[in-house]
């Protein structure tokens, strides 16, 4: 038993992602009669079903981990990132073999709707900082023992994703486009990004995956959570992410943008890990703000034909993004032509 004389007082389904893990809120408090202080229970953990498959789809279509697993890449990355000082949630309890966890709370006020609601420029400020630490710490302690070490995003799996957008996203936002004559633009992007220097990223870096936490004091503690798909990918495919994706236009304006970009490039610089020049490293957020608008576009319309409803509303926002991001790209006249509004 994690807390003896800890009883559940009730057990509260929560809202998922477009994956197969479920969540619950399990509420906690001291039984009556017991003995134990009620400062050691927490008032909530939450129960995670890790579903049926250790990898997601596209690292076993691509074959990008040997498989069979040792143990859940969660469990994996959680425990790496604890090690670099990450804010994580703790594990109070696992069974891989149930495909269960439970694991701290870390509340439920994810950073886009605090920042929607003050400040989006400090705000995001802290999630630059963490991320900081993930890129820097986590790429120099990076090892055989962190399953993300060993998984390159490369141009093969930044042209796999791309395959949506040719499949589902083409026919409904671009139908007169050709794909044979998009295909070679985006060919292109892939092989470019792919040559791009790599960091350990998270990969879903954005405002719904962080949450804050409002300490005693009233300082606010950032905390990480969908961490176990991370691998090594261009830095700026996390900012692209953390900036851009979904409706995050709402609240992080163009300046709000470019304000987090110099911190994060400024941070970098004088810690000495900076490999690019500025120049390069905005045309590989643009590059990487581009991929990902892109990938976006055809896996919110391929979610709602599958029913799981919610997701067209955020394509307008990924085309928006595409169109910026063109216009800070040289080149790509067919992409270009096929998304002119």
């Amino acid at each position: 038993m994690q807390w003896p004389g800890a009883q559940i007082s009730a057990v509260i389904a929560l809202k998922g992602d477009a994956s197969a893990r479920r969540f619950w809120r399990v509420m906690l408090a001291k039984a009556e009669g017991k003995s134990s202080s009620t400062n050691q229970i927490p008032a909530s953990a939450i129960a995670v079903d890790l579903g049926p498959d250790d990898l997601p789809a596209y690292a076993r279509v691509l074959q990008l981990v040997r498989e069979p697993l040792t143990e859940p890449p969660w469990i994996n990355v959680q425990r790496f990132l604890t090690a670099i000082g990450s804010s994580v949630p703790q594990v109070y309890a696992a069974d891989p073999a149930a495909r269960m966890l439970l694991v701290e709370d870390v509340g439920d006020l994810p950073l886009f709707e605090a920042a929607a609601e003050g400040d989006a420029g400090d705000i995001y400020r802290l999630a630059i900082d963490e991320l900081l630490l993930l890129h820097i710490e986590g790429t120099r302690r990076a090892g055989p023992e962190c399953i993300a070490s060993s998984i390159a995003y490369d141009g093969r799996l930044f042209r796999f994703e791309l395959d949506e957008f040719v499949d589902y996203g083409i026919p409904e936002v671009a139908p007169l486009a050709k794909e044979n004559v998009i295909a070679p633009e985006l060919d292109q992007i892939a092989v470019e990004l792919g040559g791009l220097p790599r960091v350990l990223s998270h990969r879903d870096y954005h405002g719904h995956n962080l949450y804050l936490e409002i300490e005693a004091e009233g300082e606010m503690r950032l905390r990480v959570i969908d961490f176990q798909d991370a691998l090594m990918a261009p830095a700026a495919q996390d900012l692209a992410v953390l900036l851009t994706t979904r409706d995050t236009s709402r609240i992080i304006t163009e300046r709000v943008e470019q304000r987090l970009l110099d911190y994060y490039f400024a941070a970098s610089l004088r810690l000495g890990v900076q490999v690019l020049s500025f120049d390069e490293y905005m045309h590989s957020y643009w590059l990487c703000v581009l991929q990902h608008a892109l990938k976006v576009i055809g896996r919110f319309i391929k979610l709602e034909q599958q029913g799981k409803r919610g997701y067209a509303a955020f394509v307008p926002y990924a085309l928006a993004q595409t169109r910026r991001a063109l216009a800070h790209l040289d080149g790509l006249p067919e992409l270009r032509a096929a998304l002119a509004e």
